[in-house]
């Protein structure tokens, strides 16, 4: 059984910190939920990756609007990507949820994918969306005022991994991308990592 439902403080803190403790937490969404096992952290200043480099209204986005705040945004005309707004004292940014084991509503995802294999129900950041239901309708939305929605932990990944963050060509040398190391439902390669500093 999952613990106690995670709270506004949860996201109070540093990207970083965020996006690794995120990882074994069950993401629950309406009808279907799944355990995180894999994420990426992005930082309001000195990240070129972030939207923020470039987009004013996101630096907007982070100054008002509360930690937990849901960032959705369409990524190459096709797939929306779910972010959390993380805030931190002085340390601020989004976490994107980068592929989750699915847990429950596992049927509803298979008719939303079209897919054959569990692994590909939500073993990236457009796949789990598209299985989960979350559109746009919910950008700047507060999670934790969204009905049906939640988030809790559940169980300590056994080997935590950083490496370089996927798809992206600038800021590409930081590795801020964090997986459960033996988990199948991850979304992509595996190589150039190393272990987790705690």
């Amino acid at each position: 059984m999952s613990g106690v439902p995670v709270t506004r403080a949860f996201f109070e803190r540093d990207p970083l910190t965020c996006a690794r403790d995120l990882l074994g937490c069950e993401l629950v969404w309406r009808e279907t939920s799944g355990i995180i096992v894999e994420t990426e952290a992005y930082a309001e200043y000195g990240d070129e990756a972030c939207h923020t480099f470039l987009r004013h209204a996101v630096r907007t986005f982070i100054r008002d609007r509360p930690a937990g705040s849901i960032y959705i945004y369409l990524n190459y005309g096709v797939h929306w990507l779910l972010n959390f707004l993380v805030k931190g004292e002085s340390f601020r940014g989004f976490v994107l949820i980068r592929a989750l084991e699915p847990r429950a509503g596992i049927k509803l995802m298979f008719e939303r994918r079209a897919v054959q294999k569990m692994t590909y129900l939500c073993s990236g950041p457009g796949k789990l969306t598209q299985a989960m239901g979350i559109t746009a309708k919910w950008n700047g939305a507060d999670f934790f005022a969204i009905p049906g929605a939640n988030l809790s932990p559940w169980k300590q990944p056994p080997a935590v991994i950083a490496s370089q963050r996927i798809g992206i060509t600038k800021s590409a040398e930081l590795e801020w991308r964090y997986f459960v190391g033996n988990s199948p439902f991850v979304s992509g390669r595996k190589g150039k990592t190393r272990p987790r500093k705690n």
